[in-house]
Parts: C-alpha cells; structure tokens; sequence
C-alpha cells in the first residue's frame, strides 16, 4: 500500500515545481543560504501541494482513467490504493504544504492556497472547458513562478519575461499533451475525456505551430532585451537560444515520430538528450548570471 500510495503521488511531477526556483535564481540570490533555504521550501511545498491536487484528480475521474492505455495503471484505477487512504493521504499533503507556506510569508501562503483551489477546480470544471483547460495547466504554472518570488524574503520585483516565458512554454506542453491524447485514444477519447472530442487533430496541428513559435520568440526577445532596461539579462544570454531551440525541437520530435507527449515530466527525465541539453542550459545560465 506505501508503494501505491507513494505512485499516487507522482514524484516525477514534481520536476514542475523547478519553475518555483526561478525566482531565486534570477533574482542573482543562489549563493544567499537564506534566501535558497526559502526557494527550496517553497519548491517542497507545492510538492506537497502539486501531489494532493493530483490524487484529487485522480479520485474524480476513476472511471476516465480505465480507458486510457496508461492511467488505468494508476493506483486508484488499478485498484491497489484504496479511495479512503488516498482521502487521508490528500488531506495531510494539504495541511503540510500550507502549513509549510506559513514559515516564509502571507503573500506566498496567498499564492499556494490559490493554486491548490484552482487545481481543484481545473478538475471539477475547467478540464471540461474546451481552451480553457489548456489555459488552466498554464495558470497553475504561471502560479508557480509567482510564488517563487514571494518566497523570497526581501521579496525581488517579479519579471514580466518570466512569467511571459512560464506561459507560452506551459501552452506549449499542454497543447502537445492534448495532441497526444486524442491520437492515441481515438475512438475512446470521449469515454476517457469528453472534451477531448472537441479537440480535432487539425485543430492541434495548428495550435502547436502557435505555441511553439511563441515560445522560442519570448524567450529569445527576453534574451536580447537592451541591458539599460528593467529586468534586463546579462548581454551573454542569448548564447542560450540555441539550447531551447533545441529542447523545443526535441519534444516534438518525440511526440511526433515516436509518439510520446502524454507525460512531460516523465519524457525529461528518461530521454537522455534531452535531459543533458536542459542540464546543459541550466548550467551555462548559471555561469552567465553569477560570472558576470
């Protein structure tokens, strides 16, 4: 029962969460003890958090997910995790994710109550909302890197650029999940997800070209952005470009000629180059910043 309990809880996921320590990373405060002490226990808490909203989810669509090829293994679908234990589960993640928020600052528990409600209702009512789901993923995301920054304690100016780039890359990735979706379930895409059927395959191939280029075109305005001005980069930063081109370029090659997409987190973690192409854009943005 621990092992499904701790399956329910997607650990994988929490690789979202990294988009919490952005605030402390540019805001030029890593080397801060204090202030990365306080980015991490953010990035813990909406772990915490992120794990309850999904065994939410999961409770509420039971029957959804036995149609789906690779849902239907999950822990409440299978039926190795009891709905009772996962209520429990849910209910203590929820009071040690708010009650760890309380030990960094009211803006920030603001910010985490706010994505564990709308979590929520993504999926009692916004995952049913053809667009609006896609809008919701991007919300949560952009909520994420809000509350990086009102972790920190002096609190920096929040960038534009970051919640600009947190927005069209989680369109990104949701659009390209919905793709996923309704190629691989096809004739059951309305018993797993009823929206789904809303969502043709012409209609996604043209969403995803949009996504896509807006994505690579904010980050690379971002990157070339004049230094004079308010949440300038470095003037090294566009030497990252090509890095997120590349990633970008990457996923869809997966998703579109080896059919993966359904699980973003999981495609970052077991495909190798694209894992050591992120390492290597974290790595050179690091140098950039704390170099210079």
């Amino acid at each position: 029962m621990l092992k499904a309990l701790l399956e329910e809880l997607r650990p994988r996921q929490w690789t979202k969460n990294g988009v919490v320590l952005a605030g402390v990373v540019f805001s030029l405060q890593v080397n801060v003890p204090e202030q990365l002490l306080r980015a991490l226990i953010a990035f813990v808490c909406f772990c915490l958090l992120s794990s309850a909203g999904y065994i939410f989810n999961d409770l509420r669509d039971l029957e959804p997910d036995r149609y789906h090829p690779r849902k239907r293994l999950r822990p409440l679908a299978s039926g190795r995790l009891t709905g009772a234990v996962a209520r429990v589960a849910m209910v203590l993640l929820v009071i040690a994710g708010l009650g760890g928020a309380f030990f960094l600052s009211p803006r920030f528990v603001a910010v985490a109550a706010a994505y564990f409600l709308i979590s929520v209702f993504y999926s009692l009512v916004l995952k049913r909302i053809v667009l609006l789901d896609v809008m919701g993923i991007a919300v949560l995301f952009l909520l994420r890197a809000t509350a990086g920054v009102e972790a920190l304690s002096p609190r920096p100016e929040l960038s534009p650029w970051l919640l600009v780039c947190t927005l069209f890359l989680a369109l990104f990735l949701a659009v390209v999940k919905r793709r996923h979706e309704r190629i691989t379930l096809s004739e059951d895409a309305r018993k797993h997800r009823t929206i789904l059927v809303e969502y043709s395959p012409e209609l996604l191939d043209q969403l995803v070209p949009v996504v896509t280029s807006s994505t690579i075109l904010a980050y690379a305005l971002y990157t070339l952005m004049p230094t004079g001005e308010l949440h300038a980069p470095p003037e090294r930063m566009f030497y990252t470009i090509p890095f997120v081109v590349y990633g970008i370029f990457r996923y869809l090659y997966l998703v579109y000629r080896k059919g993966k997409g359904g699980a973003p987190a999981e495609i970052l973690l077991t495909d190798g180059p694209l894992l050591l192409n992120v390492a290597l854009w974290g790595l050179i943005i690091l140098l950039i910043l704390y170099l210079e």
